[in-house]
């Protein structure tokens, strides 16, 4: 890797945006932006809730970051205009990432692919509740087919509380899954270009990894290297490599996992544009297989593409 960083020209690093994460790209992107400028990247905020993504071209810009988490950034609209625009960005295609957003389609992929997943059924205003806990079990989460961060969704104890869930999580989306709960270790496995990252393992209190406890708390204990047997650790690994080709995912992004008690692994969501918080889990993984934070902006940077 040279240091001339005058080869990825004028960087945008997009952040914001006008989804229901919002906030929380505001954090990623911000420190996204700082590692890059520290390191010289002539990089600055472009903020799509506030300024046209046309102005991206009118500004100069040549290469864009993306740091937009949720709808209208990792659903494959903004890399389409980037793609139009002619402006390489980072992670993955319009195809992937309207594809792994889409939780429901992303489980149809990983079935038809003959990876595991856990079970599901789409709910409705009129669903029969006690079909679906009777094909599910309980517990069950509820959540949005269109959202990340945990919003809207809801772990389902009893089947009296499926409509509110249902209604909360159809505030966000016009979608809504149920999945089975499945009892074991949440874990998650980040990749960078074609290196799939180490595993890290997550407990969080009571086993409820909400947006609260995924970005604004420090109850939640991330552990990398997982501790998990190192066969065991490999095989998660090229599990999650094979889960984000067969989505056609590039550049980078993190897929979440279930590991049962009985040591069967099951998918559960891909992300395409993780997060890059303080509290985020590509950064932890990368440092642990040797990348800083500033290389592993600085090397997703140089994954950027068109097409």
């Amino acid at each position: 890797m040279t240091t001339d960083m005058s080869r990825f020209g004028k960087v945008a690093v997009l952040l914001g945006g006008s989804s229901a994460e919002r906030e929380v790209s505001l954090m990623s992107g911000g420190a996204v932006l700082a590692a890059l400028q520290g390191l010289g990247v002539d990089a600055h905020p472009f903020d799509p809730a506030q300024t046209d993504l046309h102005a991206l071209k009118e500004q100069g810009f040549e290469r864009a970051f993306i740091a937009l988490h949720g709808r209208g950034g990792e659903d494959g609209t903004v890399q389409g205009m980037l793609e139009l625009l002619g402006i390489p960005y980072t992670g993955s295609g319009v195809m992937a990432s309207a594809l792994s957003m889409d939780k429901w389609r992303t489980k149809l992929v990983w079935l038809a692919a003959g990876l595991p997943t856990p079970k599901f059924e789409i709910l409705h205003a009129d669903s029969d509740w006690s079909a679906v806990v009777e094909a599910l079990g309980l517990p069950i989460f509820v959540k949005p087919v269109h959202e990340g961060s945990s919003m809207g969704a809801t772990k389902v104890t009893d089947v009296a509380q499926l409509p509110e869930a249902w209604a909360l999580a159809a505030r966000f989306d016009t979608l809504v899954i149920a999945e089975a709960f499945i009892e074991g270790q949440e874990l998650t496995v980040p990749f960078l270009g074609d290196e799939v990252l180490p595993v890290v393992r997550i407990v969080a209190p009571d086993g409820n990894y909400d947006y609260q406890h995924k970005y604004f708390t420090d109850d939640t204990q991330y552990f990398c290297p997982s501790g998990l047997p190192e066969a065991q650790e490999q095989h998660l690994r090229a599990l999650m490599a094979q889960a984000a080709r067969v989505l056609g995912c590039r550049g980078w992004g993190r897929g979440d996992l279930i590991l049962a008690a009985d040591g069967t692994p099951h998918l559960l969501e891909m992300n395409t544009s993780p997060g890059m918080t303080n509290h985020s889990l590509v950064p932890m993984s990368a440092r642990v297989a040797g990348y800083s934070f500033e290389q592993l902006c600085l090397s997703i940077l140089e994954c950027a593409r068109l097409g």
